[in-house]
């Protein structure tokens, strides 16, 4: 905001400078003097005593009129003149002379001028200050604010919406910044109550286990069918802390991301258009032959931003573990189903690994010193599942495809 206020301040004073510049060269810019028409009439003369005159050829002088009886306005007709005899004939010299007057009405059109610029410009930088950069001074600080965790206070939108669509889409990443919070601190919640839960529950059978053990050390019981009786139930409270066991792995292992899905219909040549325009550009500058094979368009049912998403997670992958050499995406139709491949050359997955790449935190041993979490494949089966699809993964001698089931 300061540097637009430092440009609009530079910009009129230049323009002030301007108009004192024009002012200052039209004043000392003086009009023609009387001698200067003498001159020009003691010319006309010594041309009329020689017998003829050009007036184009003088600069003051507008008009040479032989005195003839009939012109009864010879000596009274309005404007600047003098008479002059040569020949025996009478002649009416008229002439003009600049008194100022052109010169006043230049200095005041230039000043007229001159301001109706300085007004408009101030006028358009107001304008631009208030309607533009005001607002989007504003909507600099969204970012700091979004780090530091403010995510409660929604943009408003000016009437002017020059940045609508950009407002728009910085709320929509607020809200859902907020929600994934909030889903986040939810599932944290639960879990912690789960964990609670379960471990004041595992606190009973492990009790029971415990006081087991001990009588059995002292050696409290001797009766064969009584010791059978302390076994089985040792064994019952070892499978019932085992269940509680099993309920927390599946706990944990289910739903890392709260992932919302809102389905609807899309055509499949705009989910390839998006894919195209993301990795054509990026894939030939790194040499790598990317093509997407014809296909028949039609409509698919999913998300259109979750469909994008996956194809991207899959994009990715083939990118980050593949040979570099070449990348196709192919189309297939099986029932009421469209299968989209991403095959990527430079496959050094073993296949028993392949069954394992959608699960979270997975990865194989090809991934070398490569980054990565381990998730995307695992997020990508977790969409496409919400999405009443599928994926799946196969190897080939020297590639990988991973095929993403939409229905259609």
């Amino acid at each position: 905001m300061k540097s637009f206020r430092r440009v609009f301040a530079l910009v009129m004073l230049l323009l002030a400078a301007v108009t004192i510049a024009a002012n200052v060269y039209l004043l000392n810019t003086g009009g023609s003097s009387f001698d200067e028409v003498k001159v020009d009439i003691k010319r006309v003369q010594r041309e009329l005593d020689s017998g003829s005159t050009d007036v184009s050829q003088h600069s003051f002088i507008t008009k040479v009129t032989e005195y003839s009886p009939q012109d009864k306005e010879f000596f009274t007709r309005p404007g600047s003149y003098v008479c002059y005899e040569a020949n025996g004939r009478i002649y009416r010299i008229d002439y003009t002379q600049d008194d100022g007057s052109g010169r006043y009405r230049m200095l005041v059109a230039v000043n007229v001028i001159l301001g109706l610029v300085i007004i408009v410009t101030a006028a358009v930088f107001m304008y631009i200050g208030r309607k533009l950069i005001k607002p989007f001074y504003r909507l600099s600080e969204l970012p700091y604010e979004l780090a530091k965790g403010n995510l409660t206070v929604p943009l408003k939108e000016g009437r002017n919406r020059f940045f609508g669509r950009f407002v728009w889409g910085a709320d929509m990443l607020r809200e859902s910044l907020e929600k994934q919070r909030e889903r986040e601190l939810a599932l944290q919640r639960d879990k912690q109550l789960l964990v609670l839960s379960l471990s004041h529950d595992i606190k009973t059978p492990l009790s029971a286990i415990k006081l087991s053990d001990q009588a059995l050390q002292r050696g409290l019981y001797t009766d064969p069918e009584k010791l059978m009786s302390v076994y089985a139930s040792i064994g019952d409270n070892v499978q019932q802390i085992e269940g509680y066991l099993s309920q927390l792995r599946k706990t944990a292992s289910e739903e890392l991301f709260a992932l919302d899905v809102n389905m609807s219909e899309m055509y499949l040549s705009e989910l390839m258009s998006r894919i195209k325009a993301l990795y054509t550009e990026r894939l030939g500058e790194s040499g790598t032959e990317f093509e997407i094979e014809p296909f028949s368009d039609c409509i698919i049912s999913a998300d259109p931003d979750r469909a994008e998403e996956v194809l991207q997670n899959l994009m990715e992958n083939a990118v980050k573990y593949g040979d570099g050499v070449s990348i196709r995406i192919s189309v297939t139709k099986e029932e009421d189903c469209r299968l989209i491949s991403v095959k990527n050359s430079g496959c050094t997955l073993d296949d028993d690994e392949t069954a394992h790449i959608f699960d979270s935190f997975f990865r194989g041993s090809n991934v070398g010193s490569k980054p990565g979490s381990g998730l995307g494949l695992y997020i990508a089966r977790q969409l496409m599942r919400k999405m009443g699809g599928d994926i799946f993964a196969v190897t080939d001698e020297n590639s990988f495809t991973v095929t993403a089931v939409f229905r259609s």
